[in-house]
């Protein structure tokens, strides 16, 4: 179907006679007798549209126009247009301008001459099949690379936990983790990017909009970002608008948003520079201005700095870090919001100023206070806890902290171990890894779920993929919650507290 030329030319004889041409030569066609048709026909594959001058009028030009404005980024239909006084023609000058990849064939034209045209716009048509392989490949492998890192930084972060608990009063110990806590906060946020970045490209990104404040919002961009801050001496000035501000929107995601930019200002600001961060509200919208007194941008790179893995130039002697992708983000994200990035500087050496517009909503919904975190094994009768990860390290170093907090823990190797570990001792708690041989999480979790009295077994699922599409088959397998790597054992905590909790109670008063 993609490679096949649509003919649309509802009148007269050309469209039978140039699809006897093709046919004759080869080339897979189809003739759309109307403008309707046509839609629908390119809506399923085309390689190439081959019309006339006088079809332009009759809703061709809207069919073509319409479908060419939401192509991908990747595709440019080549549309070749036969017509009886070439450019000089009104609509024809119009085709030109709303479809750009048009080829212009004055009639009459040689049976030859449309053939090998169309040959050749198909051979480039192609072309952008194999650019369109190498996104998809590209993306797959990003998806994938961003999958693998998260498994070694699970159980960093797990074992570095465990220290704490053992030495809890040690400087040395706490200066060392704080400083592995850093670096594996920072590279999980650049992983959290390139999944981010290959999400966005593939559409299986989803917001998950709620009612929270923009206060909530910048507490939370000021805690990633005072720390790289802090060491380079900069200042960072917040500057509230008056009243609770509340927003309908991906909490998570508008974070990003404005942490990616301040983030970047921090990177491109000099030591002991100054960065202020001013909001206000607008006719309905939100506006959060952020200036720093940075390197400054030149005008050209003004709208360039918004495209993907696009990095600023940095001063003169220093190498760029980072991977020039959450500019980008920010601005996906904050116009799936819709709302709005863009950016502003005086030139080279004078700083710059960053605008991000936002809707906001009249009234904020009450929100409901974060239940504190409990000691989940402080009642007498300990929780029974089965890990389960073929990453014997991620398992070994979640049990250790598990056993630390009262538990009795078990661990499994791979899915059949975990089927069978609940088949002989059905535990009260399951946290399991997804990404598995032999047997995966997925359908581990479906038998155990298949088992007299596991219904009431609290299922946690980690993984390293968190596409919306995944946390819908964890659902559908069974687990009650999904997290993803590295993930912070006081999340789990709380997540084993609201459930386990209270049967513990109702276990200890019985």
């Amino acid at each position: 179907m993609e490679k096949r030329v649509l003919i649309y030319a509802p009148t007269g004889q050309d469209a039978v006679l140039a699809s006897k041409m093709l046919s004759l030569a080869q080339v897979d066609n189809l003739v759309a007798e109307n403008a309707q048709r046509l839609s629908e026909e390119m809506l399923i594959g085309v390689g190439a549209v081959l019309t006339v001058e006088e079809a332009l009028s009759n809703g061709g030009l809207k069919a073509l126009g319409e479908f060419v404005q939401r192509q991908p980024n990747w595709s440019d239909l080549p549309i070749v247009l036969l017509t009886h006084r070439g450019p000089d023609s009104l609509s024809v000058r119009q085709a030109i301008a709303a479809l750009g990849n048009v080829t212009l064939l004055e009639r009459p034209v040689r049976t030859l001459t449309l053939i090998t045209s169309l040959q050749s716009v198909l051979r480039a048509r192609e072309k952008q099949y194999q650019v369109r392989e190498t996104d998809r490949r590209k993306d797959e492998f990003l998806a994938s690379l961003g999958h693998e890192l998260r498994n070694p930084l699970a159980p960093i972060r797990t074992s570095m936990s465990v220290l704490n608990h053992l030495y809890p009063d040690q400087a040395p110990v706490r200066k060392v983790s704080d400083v592995i806590e850093r670096q594996v906060t920072h590279l999980t946020r650049l992983v959290d990017d390139l999944l981010d970045v290959a999400r966005i490209n593939s559409g299986k990104i989803e917001l998950q909009r709620d009612y929270t404040t923009f206060a909530k919002v910048m507490e939370h961009v000021i805690e990633l970002c005072s720390a790289a801050a802090a060491a380079k001496r900069i200042k960072i000035d917040v500057a509230m608008p008056p009243g609770d501000v509340a927003l309908y929107a991906d909490y998570a995601r508008v974070v990003q948003i404005v942490a990616n930019i301040v983030s970047n200002a921090v990177k491109f600001t000099p030591a002991d520079g100054y960065i202020g961060v001013r909001a206000q509200v607008e006719f309905g919208a939100l506006h959060i201005y952020i200036k720093d007194t940075g390197i400054g941008l030149e005008p050209a790179a003004l709208g360039r700095i918004f495209a993907m893995f696009e990095q600023s130039r940095p001063p003169s002697g220093q190498i760029a870090s980072g991977l020039g992708i959450g500019l980008s983000l920010s601005r996906q994200f904050a116009e799936m919001h819709g709302g709005s990035v863009r950016a502003t500087s005086e030139g080279l050496g004078k700083g710059s100023e960053f605008i991000v517009t936002l809707p906001v909503v009249s009234e904020a919904r009450p929100l409901q206070a974060t239940p504190a975190v409990d000691v989940i094994g402080a009642s007498d009768q300990r929780p029974k806890v089965l890990v389960v990860d073929d990453n014997r390290d991620a398992a070994d170093s979640l049990q250790a902290l598990f056993e630390m907090e009262n538990c009795k823990v078990a661990t499994a190797y791979d899915g059949y171990e975990a089927v069978q570990a609940v088949e002989q001792d059905m535990p009260d708690m399951i946290v399991m890894d997804l990404g598995m041989p032999s047997m995966d999480g997925y359908e581990a979790a479906r038998r155990i779920r298949l088992q007299p009295g596991s219904q009431s077994v609290l299922m946690i699922a980690l993984t390293g993929w968190g596409q919306s599409d995944a946390r819908q088959r964890t659902l559908d397998a069974g687990f009650d919650h999904h997290l993803i790597k590295p993930v912070n054992f006081d999340d789990i905590k709380r997540l084993a507290d609201g459930r386990l909790g209270a049967a513990q109670g109702l276990r200890a008063s019985g």
